[in-house]
């Protein structure tokens, strides 16, 4: 069995929110005991308490674990109740099949946390969701993507104590985390997962936000920052030349992660051509993230400024060295059992 953890928070929240979540939590029941942890308040955490309560295990956010991360604090206090070895954690916009979500489980067989591939469904990618996939086959091609959910054994959790509540790239800090403490992280970026594409709105309020997280990967940074600057002394310069043979590299390199690891099934060869237009939005969204760091003291999220981006790997592997090895993983292993058959692809 899995636990399935989904942090949630909703406030204000419309009646009829969250009706799909509900329906593809109930798909899940046969596979996973799903635990919901709900950081909304008031009238809203009393309806959640007897919708969600209904189709999985609930609990609201722990007082002595909220941050300035609200997902964290989901995360931080679900895996208080978590009783399963693995553990899947999945934002709201996730959408596992019972046959992905027990493939994604059985991945941390030898390892203490999975990072899967999220993808946009095939029928579901308005111009946005294409243009917000350019940026993940760019990371594919570089290294790996950052996905919504994660895949993580309790063991490992609990031997590092958890995760920093105070970052705003979330993901990253975990599996920074988990890495200094010596455990075993493995990026499968074959094994695809679904997630439901965001509103337009959503999408524009996410890029200073998703470029502020490249503030915890400097090198990243310093390119994007660069970027306007090149363009601009380019166009000064008349040399279309150049422009031209860098938004098609910018493309290349795209198509590179998307031809990496089979993704040409569930991705579109057309999101490639969004990747130089992402280059662009990134690149102006850096100075304004680098902006928001000067003048607000972080970035805006949810009502609260964060400063950290994540947490330097020098100062993890100094409070963490040593909290997991590979005895750890071995013990762990052998008393969880198999799950399910492996496969290659998942979903999409």
């Amino acid at each position: 069995m899995i636990d399935y953890v989904l942090p949630i928070r909703c406030d204000p929240c419309p009646p009829d929110a969250h009706e799909g979540l509900l329906a593809y939590l109930r798909t899940l029941a046969s596979a996973a005991r799903i635990i919901v942890a709900d950081g909304s308040t008031g009238e809203v955490a009393i309806s959640h308490a007897a919708r969600f309560g209904a189709v999985a295990t609930y609990r609201p956010v722990d007082e002595d674990l909220i941050s300035r991360n609200g997902k964290v604090a989901g995360v931080r206090s679900a895996m208080r109740h978590a009783s399963h070895e693995r553990v899947v954690l999945a934002d709201d916009d996730v959408r596992y099949t019972v046959t992905s979500l027990r493939v994604v489980a059985e991945a941390l067989d030898g390892c203490d946390l999975v990072i899967p591939q999220n993808v946009f469904p095939i029928d579901q990618m308005p111009w946005h969701a294409r243009w917000d996939t350019a940026r993940g086959l760019v990371n594919r091609a570089l290294g790996s993507d950052y996905p919504g959910t994660l895949a993580i054994r309790r063991s490992a959790y609990e031997a590092i104590g958890g995760y920093d509540g105070d970052v705003l790239f979330e993901n990253l800090e975990l599996i920074r985390t988990v890495e200094a403490a010596g455990g075993t992280v493995c990026r499968r970026p074959d094994l695809f997962v679904q997630r439901l594409p965001p509103t337009a709105r959503r999408f524009w309020e996410q890029r200073v936000r998703q470029a502020y997280d490249d503030l915890a990967r400097p090198s990243r940074l310093v390119v994007a920052l660069a970027t306007i600057p090149a363009i601009s002394a380019a166009l000064r310069g008349h040399r279309w030349k150049l422009l031209l043979s860098g938004g098609l590299a910018t493309i290349a390199l795209a198509e590179i992660g998307r031809r990496r690891h089979g993704a040409t099934a569930p991705v579109p060869a057309t999101t490639s051509l969004f990747a130089p237009i992402w280059m662009l939005e990134r690149g102006a969204c850096a100075w304004l993230a680098v902006a928001s760091r000067v003048v607000l003291g972080g970035c805006a999220y949810r009502g609260t400024i964060i400063r950290r981006a994540s947490t330097p790997r020098r100062v993890l592997r100094r409070r963490l060295r040593g909290r997991l090895h590979a005895s750890h993983r071995t013990v762990a292993s052998s008393s969880s059992g198999r799950i399910g058959t492996a496969a290659p692809r998942l979903d999409g």
